[in-house]
């Protein structure tokens, strides 16, 4: 290596210097991950290099297999990662060096908790992984060259963690990079050949990447240098399952999902037949920070005949499934495969659909066997599954079976039934399935809307997710049985019990001049004044077409800045109420103000906003005032 040149020192940008002085002045219990993180990263760089070497056999520039060594100097404190993968060029060491955490870097500050055990594993989680050098490093430096640049394009990036590094040019004879560490005093712990060997077999003895330590050596021994692998050096997912523990699996999740949580539940599956593959299949415990971004990279780890493709294949899962972690290993795909190639590829719409099963699977069997792992996973995923009802159409019957929801019957909010569970419940002789959306568990276990359900003793399911709404416009049916929102439409209680009671029918003759003086008070504001069948306790509520939007919609359109449609609803009222019996006999303005006042409880109960609070407010009040004197 010759001197260096053309020296630059640049600063990193403002949020990364805030991860960088967490981690530098922060004890995390984990400290040793940043192993795990380096050797995943070099790695990565020996599969792109094998990837990339078969377009350009060059770029091996005939030198040795890729491969990964790991050596320390106990006396000075360091360590050093090397390997001799693709490398990287200056541009790629400013654009991949000076920023961390590039896709969230925001979400990573805003997620930290204070609580340093918990918070030292969002560095895995978040995929920051070379900063947790400095977790155990108070300097740092890189140098690397890309695989087919001269060998005077070598770059040095050199960096002690605080506002600014230096990236100069030397010269670098092999491809790949080096990376050296220079211990705090307080982490010569890993400058140590039996710590470095345990972590190694901890966290990496699954890469199919060679990972070399230098060999022990006897006092009359020859003073070259020799090397010893310590790691299996065989990619998991070839193995049989019966050679593999539970302990090998989660070691292996963790390093493909970056993610120092167990796994929920995993799927190893080799399938032969028209086309063949391997898939390791894994769901988390808990979500990453990005699960909600949609459009955020996603999909599994691919391989074709164990060469390393892509890190985000996303054809291979659903969108809904993006949660999903793991690895595919695949002989009928093309070696020079593409995006394009894999999105018109018969063989991944055949793997893909044999995938989105096999998840489908593994979650049917945590509702048999786990039930109690099954109600985590729907509290941290259940939001996303259900974007399946929508995108899924040949899996929407079993996705069904994995929705949950609070139902009349919940003991509170953390209880969830079936829709399987609810059909059970009824019987035979109801013949529709009832729900109502609001936007809380207790608005919704409160609502008027729930009345006269309560008093006939029929279960209603309660939704609370803020797209449920959305969710149920293409729910219409299930298990041949239809949904019925219950505060759309009307009710026909007959479809029930084949009969109707008296007391379901509303005494129009007796109540006509109320209905028609409440339209006049409100004039143009509803679609209609009508008694209900809904209400034993409440004055009023409102009610809206089958096919309008309701609350939730409306609130989720505006929030996207889109243009919502406008419709009326129809006023029902409790005749019996003692308000309505009021209003009967009131006129002017007291008469006014009541039929307002009524109608503003029914948007309130409805959980919609009042257009005019503080006009609301003065009604009440005047009320207030008259009914004193």
């Amino acid at each position: 290596m010759t001197a260096a040149a053309n020296p630059e020192k640049m600063g990193f940008q403002t949020e990364a210097k805030k991860i960088l002085h967490l981690m530098i002045h922060s004890l995390y219990s984990n400290r040793e991950i940043f192993l795990r993180e380096l050797v995943s990263n070099a790695s990565d760089a020996c599969d792109k290099l094998r990837f990339e070497a078969l377009q350009a056999p060059e770029l091996l520039e005939g030198g040795a297999d890729p491969g990964i060594r790991i050596s320390f100097d106990s006396e000075a404190g360091t360590l050093t990662i090397s390997d001799n993968g693709i490398g990287m060029s200056r541009q790629e060491v400013i654009d991949n060096l000076g920023t961390i955490a590039r896709s969230g870097t925001a979400q990573f500050l805003e997620a930290l908790s204070g609580d340093q055990k918990k918070d030292s594993q969002l560095i895995g989680q978040f995929g920051v992984g070379f900063y947790s050098s400095f977790i155990v490093a108070d300097k740092v430096v890189v140098e690397t060259r890309r695989a087919g640049l001269g060998a005077d394009q070598g770059v040095r990036w050199t960096c002690e963690g605080e506002a600014e590094f230096t990236v100069e040019d030397v010269d670098k004879a092999e491809r790949g990079t080096v990376i050296t560490l220079h211990l705090k005093d307080d982490a010569k712990e890993f400058a140590d050949a039996w710590r470095l060997r345990s972590l190694i077999k901890k966290y990496s003895d699954h890469i199919a990447v060679p990972i070399s330590l230098p060999a022990t050596k006897a006092e009359d021994e020859s003073a070259d240098e020799e090397w010893e692998v310590v790691n299996d050096a065989t990619a998991l997912w070839v193995k049989p399952k019966s050679e593999l523990s539970d302990d090998d699996y989660k070691n292996f999740y963790k390093h493909v999902s970056h993610d120092f949580r167990d796994p929920l539940t995993w799927s190893h599956n080799r399938v032969e037949g028209k086309f063949d593959y391997t898939s390791l299949l894994y769901i988390p415990s808990e979500p990453m920070f990005d699960l909600y971004q949609r459009e955020a990279p996603r999909g599994v780890k691919l391989y074709v005949q164990r060469t390393f493709i892509m890190d985000d294949a996303e054809q291979f899962l659903p969108l809904y499934l993006r949660f999903v972690k793991g690895v595919v290993d695949s002989n009928d795909l093309p070696l020079n495969v593409s995006r394009e190639i894999l999105q018109d590829s018969a063989a991944v719409t055949s793997i893909r659909t044999a995938l989105t099963k096999r998840v489908l699977d593994m979650l049917e069997s945590l509702v048999k066997d786990r039930p109690e792992d099954y109600g985590s996973f729907w509290e941290h995923f259940g939001s996303v599954l259900k974007e399946g009802v929508a995108e899924d159409f040949a899996n929407r019957e079993r996705i069904a079976k994995l929705l949950r929801f609070n139902s009349t019957t919940s003991a509170n909010s953390d209880d969830r039934t079936s829709l399987d569970a609810y059909k059970s419940r009824a019987g035979d002789e109801h013949k529709k399935i009832y729900f109502l959306i609001a936007d809380s568990y207790k608005a919704a276990a409160s609502s008027p809307y729930l009345e006269i359900f309560r008093k006939k003793g029929i279960e209603v399911l309660l939704l609370t997710d803020r797209i449920d709404e959305w969710l149920m416009s293409y729910l219409t049916e299930f298990d041949g049985t239809p949904l019925q929102n219950i505060a759309k439409g009307e009710l026909d209680f007959a479809d029930e019990d084949g009969k109707e009671s008296a007391d379901d029918k509303p005494e129009e003759g007796k109540t006509s001049p109320l209905t028609e003086k409440i339209k006049s008070h409100l004039g143009d504001e509803v679609e209609d004044v009508r008694i209900t069948r809904r209400l034993t306790e409440s004055p009023a509520c409102l009610v809206g077409a089958e096919h309008d939007l309701g609350v939730q919609m409306r609130k989720l359109l505006e929030a996207a800045g889109q243009a919502v449609p406008h419709s009326k609803p129809v006023l029902e009222i409790n005749p019996d109420h003692p308000l309505l019996t009021e209003l009967a006999a009131q006129e002017g303005d007291r008469g006014e103000d009541l039929a307002w006042v009524i109608y503003g409880q029914a948007q309130l109960s409805a959980g919609e906003q009042l257009e005019n609070p503080a006009e609301f407010v003065q009604r009440l009040n005047r009320l207030l005032l008259r009914a004193t004197v």
